[in-house]
């Protein structure tokens, strides 16, 4: 016997979107190399509770898969040069499961920094408003992501098409191939969706292209580029002390301890200590390396607070209930850095990492590998954007930052010289333009509804206050990075169900205003 939607509905209150949420980053926006891999571990986490969940409902008789069909766009390489007539094939999925034919709303779901998977157009609080409304689903990836690559699309020569703004014209070529196939007017409005990098493209797609996207929803959307992101650490740092989301002063204290004794040890060159305390597969003889593991230290810090309570390493209340262990005695000076050795731990054990690699040379030889065997492969091609748009290095040489002084910008951007030959001293001109492009934190734009949580170290690079009478905000107390973005759960507190209620409110408007709109208009509708 098929399930019922009742009982669906219930199910998938446990589960949550998958595969391009990030990222910031997407999505993998995040500098160190364990902020990336607990980002990874975010997706596998949430696309092993989908496909329980699926195969809760096939054992029930229903096939929801099979609603989601994946098509190929052949993409211009280069949108701007009429003269380059190459071209890469960009994947898109689409749902029609839900649509009202012929003039049901198209819901886009724009994918970031990764690949993007049939869940994303079967879970999420998208997919519930799309059911609400009738809407027609729609993911498309990101060019030189997951499968939307050239066989040497990561050569670094190539990766000068890997840009938002090339992105931002495929998804207007996409929109006209997708209006041509399923017959589509302007009595179809779209309303595009995203998070984190995709999130800012949703916003920044309805910026560019107005005419053809009627509303966007941006959650957690890096909006404002930024070279020095140093806000990102001390949003970290606030987390660690709300009480609100179990932190504490205490311990925010034991953190900043901890990370100076790390310093001090390192200082007084006692590396094979260090070393054997956190478990590194390297020594840390020389700078590079020093710098790789107090990134690596700072990471499992800021995955906590970003990702807090999803279940992927720790929650913010059990990380503190580590710093501020209280049952151990006799460790006198050392407490606090043997609690963050403990940490450490925690997160290899987890992870099922034998050791904690430190090694700058093999993270740069990793970069430097331009094959794609692995289609969730996306560091070089994101560091690359962030070396030519968007910065966003997490550093730490502001005096309020709670880690180590050694996080400092003139390191993470050697990577941009060390890999793509990209000059440091260009960057804050090419950030400057990304800015001055789509408009930072202060977009002129109307109808994008930014939605933002108190804890997300990302909000300080979106909007949060309505800087125009139809560009309006959500901003969720006490929740982490896309939260709202899921389907909605029992555990779920009171901000986040109410945050939901105001998007849905938001899009409901949007679309009455767009028929409205239609109705009034004396010529028909093309």
């Amino acid at each position: 016997m098929p399930l019922s939607f009742q009982y669906l509905d219930a199910i998938k209150m446990l589960f949550l979107p998958t595969c391009s949420l990030l990222l910031l980053l997407p999505n993998v926006v995040n500098s160190g190399q364990i902020l990336l891999k607990i980002t990874q571990r975010f997706r596998d986490l949430h696309t092993q509770r989908n496909k329980e969940f699926f195969q809760t409902a096939l054992a029930n008789g229903y096939q929801p898969l099979q609603h989601v069909k994946e098509g190929v766009l052949d993409q211009p390489l280069d949108h701007f040069n009429r003269q380059n007539i190459n071209t890469f094939r960009q994947r898109f999925l689409v749902n029609e499961e839900y649509w009202q034919r012929p003039e049901g709303p198209v819901f886009l779901f724009v994918g970031g920094e990764g690949p993007i998977c049939k869940f994303d157009l079967l879970t999420g609080h998208h997919v519930d408003m799309a059911k609400e409304h009738g809407a027609l689903l729609l993911a498309v990836e990101h060019r030189f992501y997951g499968d939307s690559i050239n066989p040497d699309g990561l050569e670094t020569e190539n990766l000068a098409y890997l840009s938002s703004q090339q992105a931002l014209a495929d998804l207007a070529v996409f929109h006209q191939y997708i209006s041509e196939s399923f017959n589509l007017s302007c009595r179809n409005t779209w309303i595009s969706f995203g998070g984190s990098y995709s999130g800012s493209l949703s916003a920044w797609f309805r910026g560019k292209f107005p005419n053809l996207v009627y509303g966007a929803v941006a959650s957690s959307a890096p909006v404002k580029a930024k070279l020095d992101f140093f806000e990102y650490s001390n949003v970290v740092g606030l987390g660690l002390k709300n009480e609100a989301v179990g932190g504490s002063e205490e311990c925010l204290a034991k953190v900043r301890e901890a990370f100076v004794l790390v310093e001090a040890t390192l200082i007084s060159e006692n590396f094979t200590k260090v070393a054997a305390d956190f478990g590194c597969c390297q020594t840390p003889n020389n700078p590079d390396d020093q710098m790789e593991l107090m990134q690596s230290l700072a990471d499992i810090m800021m995955g906590t607070v970003q990702y807090n309570e999803e279940g992927v390493l720790m929650s913010i209340k059990e990380l503190c209930s580590v710093m501020t262990d209280k049952r151990e005695e006799n460790e006198g000076e050392m407490e606090a850095y043997n609690r963050l050795v403990k940490l450490s731990q925690i997160y290899r054990s987890t992870s099922n990492e034998p050791c904690l690699d430190i090694s700058h040379e093999k993270t740069v030889k990793d970069l430097l590998d331009t094959s794609h065997r692995h289609r969730r492969r996306s560091e070089r091609q994101w560091i690359y954007q962030t070396c030519t748009e968007f910065g966003f290095y997490q550093t730490c040489e502001d005096t309020t930052c709670p880690f180590s002084g050694m996080l400092t910008l003139q390191a993470q951007t050697k990577l941009c010289a060390e890999v793509f030959g990209i000059s440091q001293h260009s960057l804050p001109a090419r950030i400057a333009f990304t800015n001055s492009y789509y408009g930072g934190d202060h977009p002129q734009t109307t109808r994008v509804l930014y939605v933002n949580g108190g804890v997300d170290p990302w909000k300080e690079l979106s909007v949060v206050q309505d800087s125009t009478d139809e560009a309006q905000t959500v901003f969720i107390k006490n929740t982490a990075h896309c939260a709202d973005m899921s389907s909605q759960r029992l555990k779920d507190p009171h901000s986040l169900r109410k945050a939901r209620q105001e998007i849905e409110n938001h899009v409901a408007l949007w679309l009455k205003t767009a028929a409205l709109e239609q109705m009034k208009k004396s010529k028909p509708c093309l």
